[in-house]
This record gives structure tokens, C-alpha cells and sequence, in this order.
């Protein structure tokens, strides 16, 4: 299925260099503010106290996150859970205060405001768990990483499996580096989005690197440069049906689906945008500067030998 077709294939490898430089400077920045303010981590990976409370009518979440900063919370993230009238209330741990007596000045805050105010449930997150988290995050992130190259590396070369992963990564780094930036909190489903981007990127990945593999065995003539333009220029149809699909339901979830999953969606469409380009310029031209050449992907034909009379 195509919207359109492009007859003349578009000089992408003319300007590699170009966007390299453009890719390795975001990705520099992006360590930068990863290393300079670091991650806002949620109270899922540094400990803490969550509440769920519920009221007899939709509240002002900016009033009820006004009662809990003037109770002595003013670090708390309030948000709505479910629907109106539930409302999660997220306190990072404090040293001079347990638990349980943060939760009980909370919602005496909120009763004292609200009698209608109903405690529905509170969870109490320690340190540990959250460093456990961390670790399991980045070991999962590294397996994926790993899953990646050797799935690359079968189906088709090393190269393809080492310059995909680059790619992947050059993503990854550049979400987070948004969220050290921006200083939005990181959270569980975030870290969900983020291996979610892993998976979704390497899949425009394949499907280019794939029409590379063909076109190898088309276009024989064809310099390894012309090769790719021509695999890019191919697949632009397919990629912006797919990426258009998928954002328009992340946008959704973006603008409809409540606090809850805002920044999930934030790191969805990011990863989306930066996929779409890590895939086609920076996976591709990192493919050709390692010397990819027709003979790694195509065996040569054997000559038969003519029958001695």
C-alpha cells in the first residue's frame, strides 16, 4: 500500500556527513544534560509514599496540590488516577518523616479542605525497590540492546546488526536527554515508552535495511551510495503510512489520556520523530562508512563447469 511513489530517487547519502554532525551534536548535548542535571526520577525508582483518594465531586487538582504543599509536601506530584474524582498524590521519601505519618498528614490536609475525602489506598515504595528497579531498567534495556544485534546479525550482517543498535541508542539517549533537559519526571511507564522506541525503531530499520539486501541483487551496476538512496526512496510511502498510524493514536493518549500517561506518550512521540530519522540517516550512513558491499549480503554466482568431452 502506498500514498505515492517517488520516481527519482532522492540523494540522502549526498548529505550523510550533514547529518551526522547534526546527530552527533544532539546526542552530545543530550549526554551533557543527562550528566549535568540528571533524571528526575519518580518515586517508583527513589522511594516514597503513594496515595489514592478519592472525592464525591471532580476536585481542582490545583487546589488539592496546594493543600499538600501547605501540609509540608510542596514535592509532591498530584495528578488524576482513573477518573475525575480519583486523584494520586506522589510524596518522594523524607528522612525525618516515616510513611505512614507523611499519609496521615496528607489527608488530614485534604479532609480539613474536603470532609467528602475517602483514603482508597496507600503504598509505600523503600529505597531499595527502587534501586532494584534501576538496575532491573538498565538490564533490560541492555538485553534488548543485545536482542537487537544478534537479530541484525542473522538476518542479515554485522554491520547492519552494529549500526542499527547505534542508531537505537542515539534515540535513547536523546529521549532521556529530554527529560534531564525539561526536568519531567521519569517514571515506570516512561521507562516502558523508552524500551517500546527500542523495538519500534529498529523495525524501520529492517524494513530499509531489507530493500538494501534486495537491491543489491537488482541493482548490480549501481554504486553501494545509489543503493541506499534508491532503499530509502522506496520505503518513504510505507514509513510515513506506519509513523503517521502510530503517532496519531500516541497524540490521543498525549492529549486525552490524562496525567497518568502524559509523559509516556511525551516519550513515545520523541522516540517516534527521532526514530523515523535515526533509521534512515544515521543507520544507513553508518552502513556505508563501515564498507558494506554487495558481496557481504549477496553470495557470488558459481560459474558452472562445462562437462569435459
Amino acid at each position: 500500500m502506498e500514498f505515492f511513489r517517488i520516481r527519482k530517487d532522492i540523494p540522502f547519502m549526498r548529505y550523510a556527513l550533514a547529518f551526522n554532525v547534526i546527530s552527533l551534536v544532539t546526542f552530545v548535548l543530550a549526554v551533557i544534560f543527562l550528566v549535568t542535571r540528571g533524571l528526575h526520577l519518580g518515586v517508583e525508582f527513589t522511594g516514597g509514599t503513594v496515595l489514592e483518594v478519592g472525592y464525591a465531586k471532580a476536585p481542582d487538582i490545583e487546589k488539592v496540590r496546594a493543600v499538600v504543599a501547605k501540609a509540608g509536601f510542596a514535592d509532591a506530584s498530584v495528578q488524576n488516577f482513573g477518573n475525575a474524582q480519583s486523584v494520586l498524590i506522589r510524596m518522594p521519601s523524607h528522612k525525618a518523616v516515616s510513611g505512614t505519618k507523611m499519609s496521615e498528614q496528607v489527608v488530614g490536609a485534604l479532609r480539613a479542605d474536603d470532609p467528602t475525602v475517602e483514603l482508597r489506598r496507600v503504598d509505600y515504595v523503600g529505597s531499595q525497590v527502587g534501586k532494584e528497579l534501576v538496575e532491573n531498567g538498565l538490564i533490560a534495556i541492555a538485553l534488548v540492546a543485545i536482542g537487537i544485534v544478534l537479530y541484525l546479525w542473522l538476518r542479515f550482517e554485522w554491520k547492519f546488526g552494529l549500526a542499527a543498535i547505534i542508531a537505537n541508542l542515539h534515540d535513547v539517549v536523546i529521549i532521556l536527554g529530554f527529560f534531564a533537559l525539561f526536568q519531567w519526571e521519569f517514571s515506570l511507564p516512561v521507562l516502558a515508552a523508552v524500551l517500546a522506541v527500542l523495538g519500534y525503531s529498529v523495525n524501520e530499520s529492517v524494513v530499509v535495511f531489507d530493500r538494501v539486501r534486495e537491491n543489491f541483487r537488482k541493482m548490480r551496476k549501481a554504486t553501494v551510495p545509489e543503493v541506499i538512496n534508491n532503499a530509502i526512496t522506496s520505503t518513504i510511502s510505507r514509513t510515513i503510512i506506519t509513523h503517521g498510524c502510530t503517532q496519531l493514536m500516541v497524540t490521543s493518549i498525549l492529549f486525552f489520556g490524562g496525567d497518568t500517561l502524559f509523559y509516556f506518550a511525551l516519550a513515545l512521540t520523541i522516540g517516534i520523530l527521532f526514530g523515523i530519522y535515526s533509521s534512515v540517516l544515521v543507520a544507513s550512513p553508518l552502513v556505508m562508512y563501515m564498507g558494506i558491499k554487495r558481496e557481504d549480503l549477496v553470495k557470488p554466482e558459481r560459474k558452472r563447469e562445462e562437462a569435459v568431452v
